[in-house]
């Protein structure tokens, strides 16, 4: 007998219920047991076939996973050079030879500090930062206790910044007697040579470094060494000094005044600069002195040698005797180029033989005093290279290295009380350390 069509779709209706209610592996809770234990999957669970009927596809077994992309992580790769300026360096010629565009450094030379970069010299240190070609950082750093970091920024450009480090400073004092250099005995007592040309340079006025100094000269001075993280990086400024020149002794003390400008002063306030240099070239002989009756080396005639001749090499630059205007900057058939000076309406210096003008040297021009207005050379009638040098005082012509100069500017009388309180203990100290050396001496020699 057959069962009606609709027994039949009702019997096939309920074995495939029975089948998927087995296939989703529910187990009923067990009366005893509050727990609700989960049996172990099926194969048809994991998308095996059941039969050959029914089939659980995979795709239906486990849920879908959607592909994820993270981000990734690019890695700097920042590579780090180091440049120390050579003789000759400009900035565009260290970034050419760093393979860095001139965009950039047109780019940094924008920013708030981007001057430095013109006065770049020798010994100063750069550090380049680049990432994958491109410079990030530039780091510039002249001396130990400076530097300036231009940092690129997220618009492509740089910023800049200087930093400025306050290291820890303790007075030294040096001591030493001159047997045949000033150079010599400052190096044998452990004093650079930069230290000893500013020695040099505080007395230049009452003492000639050429020609005054003698065997048993001697100095003391009280100088600040400079420290940073314990680590000792160089000289600062010479707070005191004295210099005994053929038995006469000149003494100095830096002081700052109330406007901020440092400058060396005598015990009483008296600036130790005075209103001329006595040699305005860095000469190594006099070739010819100052004489009124001097005979001429090419006339053969006795002819007034109204200067002083300062044998130089060529080249050598020529300062500014003391503030003033240039009157001439010309050439004549026996002068070859040569600068006239014009100091107030009393004093008149020369500068003969230059073998150029300075950049910007003209009639008209202020100068100050130690300003370059040309360099040593042999034009006109001159046998060698030399610099012919004139003083005029009133019209007349004086010598050079023995006229009386007046003084610079001393100490103002509001800050005379101000001077006295900020140089006597540095005063003080060097009489102290003078005098111990002195009786130091002497006890050795009796």
């Amino acid at each position: 007998m057959q069962m009606p069509l609709l027994h039949k779709r009702l019997a096939a209706f309920v074995g495939l219920s029975l089948l998927l209610f087995l296939a989703s592996g529910f187990i009923p809770n067990d009366p005893t047991n509050n727990a609700v234990e989960l049996a172990t999957p099926l194969p048809e669970q994991r998308g095996e076939s059941l039969n050959s009927d029914v089939f659980v596809p995979n795709d239906l077994a486990e849920p879908a996973r959607a592909e994820q992309h993270l981000p990734v992580a690019v890695e700097k790769e920042v590579v780090e050079k180091k440049e120390i300026v050579r003789t000759g360096d400009s900035m565009a010629l260290i970034f050419a030879r760093n393979d860095f565009s001139a965009r950039s450094l047109y780019t940094l030379t924008q920013t708030k500090h981007g001057d430095t970069l013109n006065g770049i010299f020798p010994g100063a240190e750069l550090t380049f930062e680049s990432d994958q070609g491109q410079l990030t950082t530039l780091t510039y750093q002249p001396s130990p206790l400076e530097r300036v970091v231009f940092s690129r920024d997220k618009d492509g450009g740089f910023t800049s910044e200087e930093i400025i480090e306050r290291p820890e400073k303790v007075l030294t004092y040096k001591h030493g007697v001159i047997d045949s250099s000033l150079f010599l005995t400052s190096q044998a007592i452990g004093l650079p040579d930069n230290v000893t040309m500013r020695l040099a340079q505080i007395f230049q006025w009452d003492v000639d470094f050429v020609l005054d100094i003698r065997p048993g000269d001697e100095f003391f001075a009280l100088v600040e060494e400079q420290y940073l993280d314990g680590e000792f990086i160089g000289f600062g400024n010479i707070v005191s000094a004295r210099f005994i020149n053929q038995g006469r002794a000149y003494t100095a003390v830096r002081y700052t005044t109330q406007d901020g400008v440092s400058d060396y002063f005598d015990a009483q306030g008296l600036s130790m600069r005075k209103a001329f240099l006595r040699a305005p070239v860095e000469f190594s002989r006099i070739s010819s002195s100052f004489n009124l009756r001097r005979k001429h080396p090419l006339y053969k005639t006795v002819r007034p040698h109204r200067g002083i001749d300062y044998a130089a090499p060529p080249g050598t630059p020529i300062l500014a005797a003391g503030d003033g205007r240039v009157e001439i900057a010309s050439r004549t058939k026996p002068n070859g180029r040569y600068v006239v000076l014009k100091h107030g309406e009393q004093f008149v210096t020369k500068y003969l033989h230059l073998s150029k003008f300075a950049r910007g040297i003209k009639a008209g021009r202020r100068v100050k005093q130690g300003q370059v207005i040309g360099y040593v050379g042999s034009t006109g009638y001159a046998t060698g290279p030399h610099l012919h040098y004139e003083f005029l005082v009133n019209g007349v012509h004086q010598n050079p290295r023995t006229v009386s100069l007046p003084q610079a500017k001393p100490v103002s009388k509001q800050e005379v009380a101000r001077f006295r309180e900020r140089t006597f203990e540095r005063l003080v100290l060097l009489d102290h350390f003078n005098q111990q050396v002195t009786l130091a001496l002497t006890s050795q020699r009796s």
